[in-house]
């Protein structure tokens, strides 16, 4: 067999594309590893096995684009959640929609399925989450106490505990039987994007966009440990099935962490950009990433992959001072496992006797929501598959059942000749482009691609194009450039508004092959020089910014960065005080507001997700100051700090409601971006009401 031959520890499994429109979302199953649903701004839900480019089945009925989805533990349901709210619940056996809930007020954000009953948990924009019991309309609970958008839910391996982590920087953990918040766990600096319970005992992981890891004691409630080492925001995180290590998913890594002492195993280099989630199979990690309308897979060689030793996390994984083994290698302290119990929870199957619904969760009548599901409906596009994967479950066989073998490795010498491949595209001056629906077997995962700076004006040519194109079109149509999107995103495979050919000169005939490598390689360099100098420029700028920072103070530092006139400093900036709240001052509100309505307006995602963030940020935490400064009544006498304050309250509110205009209208926008805005608009509807 290939992997038997092979040395690799990572490569790429299938790269697809999954929707005629931008993926929203996507999830793997856990309980085998194999199956794939991506969700996208199309409305519809596709169901794939993870190693093939043909789609199983597609699932079709919400009328807004699909922002979250879910697979359950036994992979024979799909959850999905959509822009408007609604929640579907589908069978992939019998290939139909099982029921739709409906409720919350906004964009769905997260959705989890419980481990043993037939309940589900969501959570939305409105900053609620529900608990629905499937089996009738209606959710049994709705929590409310986080003060931003949830991000992601899970169950306890119990089924009696939801934890839920927040873009307000914090962890609840709640009680599904009494229906209340048992602890809150604050330690993060950051929005907080995923969180999972430890498979046997009681222990809880939550990783944030601090790049850190934070592992809870869920008897005592404390932190027992603080996993760093990251150097973007982690993404996602699945614990090995044994519990003797957690696997960190971040942009283009995985790290393999232990945990008290807190240590780094292994780190693996995995080009897969933003990976959105993670499972095991046969000894396998699986890795599942998007980008635009391209869905990518990725296998781990776990046998390959460090889970123990290393030494204690200081950033870098220490290989000549290995740390002494501890005794247990699960932790040093002996934990209370979990009671799984054989049914679910009797409270909760009370409560869902009950039948609670609110106003809320009645805003449709029985008619409609029969007449939704009338219209949803399940297409299966590859029978074969759709029998070999779903159908057996119903079927009785005298014979053991067939072990599903690892996903193989490409071979070395067919992973050279495709690097080939790729060298000969990139130095064509009219290369061949690729079908995008191709799965790529044989393509290895440590590409080279140059570093590309998402705040820099002007985009440089980053590599060849991508494979996510169209296929190969007539020579005059090809000659035609594609037009310039509104909305350059912060990650990209492709030059913006440029074509590699444009760069090199045309042998005569047209005839690719006739430019040698060196030149190619000479011609693609000429840019080079122009790039250094920006970023020197930029640096320099900079350094400038921070000694007027540890000079004087940070609103000095922020004046100076506004008076550059260049407004990726000004993003990098709040970049960093973004990240520390205690360093805000009403002061700089005034300064960064004006700089604000720009950077919501630029045609860089990068710079709207700042603005967005600082926004939050300023409504969050000095609104109701600004409020009450407004509308307190005039006190007697001169007062010069009081005038002072209510001067800078006055200006901050003007410009907080020039900025509600360009959020209303930006919320219009389909996507992930709309959604963003949707969010923003809520958090900023007190203005509507202010004097």
């Amino acid at each position: 067999m290939a992997a038997a031959s092979t040395t690799k520890i990572s490569w790429r499994l299938s790269e697809f594309e999954a929707h005629s429109k931008t993926v929203s979302c996507l999830a793997l199953a856990k309980h085998s590893g194999r199956l794939l649903a991506t969700g996208g701004e199309d409305c519809s839900v596709n169901i794939w096995s993870i190693s093939k480019a043909n789609c199983i089945m597609s699932l079709t009925g919400h009328k807004n684009p699909v922002e979250c989805v879910e697979i359950n533990s036994t992979d024979e349901q799909v959850v999905t959640g959509s822009q408007s709210g609604s929640v579907r619940v589908w069978d992939l056996e019998a290939a139909k929609i099982l029921r739709t809930l409906t409720g919350h007020r906004s964009s769905i954000t997260s959705l989890s399925c419980h481990p043993f009953g037939e309940y589900i948990a969501s959570s939305s924009m409105d900053m609620n989450i529900k608990l629905w019991d499937v089996r009738r309309k209606g959710y049994i609970f709705s929590f409310s106490g986080h003060s931003e958008a949830v991000r992601s839910l899970a169950f306890s391996p119990d089924g009696k505990w939801l934890a839920s982590a927040s873009d307000d920087c914090s962890v609840k953990l709640w009680d599904l039987a009494q229906g209340k918040v048992i602890k809150e766990f604050r330690s993060h600096a950051a929005a907080v994007n995923t969180v999972q319970f430890h498979p046997n005992e009681y222990l809880l992981a939550s990783g944030s966009s601090d790049r850190t890891i934070k592992l809870w004691d869920l008897e005592k409630f404390t932190m027992i440990g603080s996993l760093e080492g990251n150097t973007t925001p982690v993404r996602c995180m699945l614990f090995s099935p044994d519990g003797c290590c957690l696997y960190s998913g971040a942009t283009d890594c995985l790290r393999v962490f232990g945990w008290e002492p807190d240590r780094c195993f292994d780190m693996v280099s995995v080009g897969w950009g933003k990976v959105s989630d993670l499972a095991i199979c046969n000894q396998q990690l699986i890795a599942a990433s998007h980008h635009l309308s391209i869905v990518s897979s990725y296998v781990v060689d776990l046998k390959r992959v460090k889970k123990s030793g290393g030494s204690v996390i200081q950033g870098i994984i220490q290989h000549n001072q290995p740390l002494t083994e501890p005794k247990d290698p699960k932790g040093a302290t002996i934990r209370r496992s979990y009671e799984r119990p054989t049914t679910t929870c009797s409270r909760l199957k009370q409560r869902a006797d009950a039948d609670r619904r609110s106003p809320e969760g009645e805003r449709r009548s029985p008619s409609e929501e029969e007449a939704d599901e009338k219209l949803s409906s399940a297409e299966i596009h590859n029978a074969e598959d759709y029998r070999e994967i779903f159908q057996p479950k119903n079927a009785i066989s005298r014979t053991p059942p067939r072990m599903s073998e690892p996903f193989p490795a490409p071979p070395e010498d067919e992973t050279v000749l495709a690097i080939g491949h790729q060298l000969k595209d990139l130095v064509s001056p009219f290369p061949d482009k690729l079908q995008a629906a191709q799965p790529v077997t044989s393509t290895p995962v440590q590409r080279v691609e140059p570093t590309v700076v998402s705040n820099v004006k002007r985009p440089s040519v980053v590599g060849p194009p991508s494979s996510s194109q169209n296929p190969p079109q007539p020579p005059v149509i090809t000659a035609k450039q594609k037009p310039q999107p509104k909305i350059i995103l912060s990650t990209r495979n492709e030059p913006i508004g440029l074509n590699v050919s444009d760069f090199l000169p045309s042998p005569a005939n047209h005839r690719p092959g006739a430019l040698s490598d060196d030149e190619a390689v000479t011609q693609i360099k000429k840019g080079h020089d122009t790039m250094c100098v920006m970023l020197s420029s930029r640096h320099k700028n900079l350094e400038t910014v921070r000694a007027v920072w540890v000079r004087e103070d940070i609103k000095s530092a922020l004046d100076t960065a506004v008076s550059i006139n260049d407004l990726s400093i000004v993003v990098d900036i709040l970049n960093i005080i973004n990240l520390q709240p205690s360093l805000w001052k009403l002061d700089l509100c005034t300064t960064v507001l004006p700089q604000i309505d720009k950077l919501l307006q630029s045609k860089y995602e990068s710079y709207m997700q700042t603005g967005c963030t600082s926004v939050k940020l300023i409504m969050k935490h000095f609104w109701v100051l600004i409020s009450d400064t407004l509308k307190a009544t005039p006190s007697v006498g001169v007062d010069i700090s009081r005038e002072e304050r209510h001067q800078k309250c006055r200006l901050c509110c003007k410009q907080l409601k020039n900025l509600s205009n360009i959020v209303k209208n930006k919320a219009a926008q389909v996507g992930r971006h709309g959604s963003t805005f949707r969010e923003l608009q809520l958090l900023m509807a007190p203005l509507d009401d202010s004097l």
